[in-house]
């Protein structure tokens, strides 16, 4: 008899590290694959992953929304107008003839194995992760245009803000190669085959490399940008010292005549 689970992956909206979560939520989390680790109760799991997203697999709708509210988040209930997160059904048959299948609509698993929810929970974290990667770019995009604008005069404060930003940039292209681990598949699938499909399928129906290859032009872009403007400002910056000096040397040669008259 085939049965339904229902799978919701949240970004949290301020970062926890590992034995916080287990404090608030009275649970003990094992190592499971890469940068995901999860607990089991039942048929029921939680997948926390490092990149700060929670996975709820085969949760209550209520006992999710009361954790939520142990980890500090008050208005759970008002979780879609407000929080990055995606669900996706798992439909678990047992007449399935292949190990998995995975489509837009559904997930459909022949077993409820925990490698393959695991599997499926960091996946669907991945691609939580990289959508609030996306939406810190397109905050980003919306200042950048400003920055440049302040190319036009110098002035040491405008420098500073645009190294700021650049330093921005840097870390959400760090964040996104080591945290979300896009670039490399998990070592656990070099050995398992049919986890190794349910992996590569659902990556691909979520779009994960052509996103973050989406993202990673963006923010190469926006980086050129930006250093060009800080060029622009170190070569005005130069040239303001450089007119700092003629002026001192100016006036160190005008009290020199001064002296020499007066004597």
């Amino acid at each position: 008899m085939s049965s339904l689970f229902s799978l919701v992956s949240i970004s949290l909206p301020t970062p926890f590290v590992k034995h916080e979560i287990e404090t608030l939520l009275d649970c003990s989390l094992k190592k499971g694959i890469e940068k995901a680790f999860y607990y089991q109760y039942r048929d029921t799991f939680l997948v926390y992953t490092q990149f700060n997203v929670l996975t709820f697999i085969n949760w209550e709708k209520e006992a999710m929304h009361q954790a939520l509210i142990k980890l500090g988040i008050k208005d759970a209930s008002f979780l879609e107008q407000r929080y990055i997160f995606q669900d996706y059904p798992i439909l678990i048959d047992p007449q399935l003839e292949i190990t998995c299948k995975v489509s837009n609509e559904q997930i459909i698993l022949k077993e409820p194995l925990p490698l393959y929810l695991i599997i499926i929970a960091l996946v669907i974290s991945q691609s939580v992760g990289l959508e609030k990667y996306e939406q810190d770019l397109d905050v980003h995009f919306e200042k950048s245009q400003q920055l440049l604008d302040l190319t036009q005069s110098y002035a040491l404060l405008k420098r500073s803000k645009l190294i700021e930003f650049a330093r921005n940039l840097t870390a959400i292209q760090h964040g996104m190669v080591s945290d979300l681990f896009l670039l490399d598949k998990p070592n656990i699938l070099w050995d398992n085959e049919e986890a190794e499909k349910l992996y590569n399928h659902l990556s691909s129906i979520l779009e994960l490399k052509d996103r973050f290859e989406i993202v990673e032009h963006k923010l190469t872009n926006l980086k050129d940008d930006i250093s060009m403007a800080l060029d622009m400002f170190n070569h005005k910056h130069s040239e303001f010292l450089e007119w700092i000096i003629i002026g001192l040397i100016g006036f160190e040669i005008v009290m020199g005549l001064m002296k020499f008259f007066q004597n």
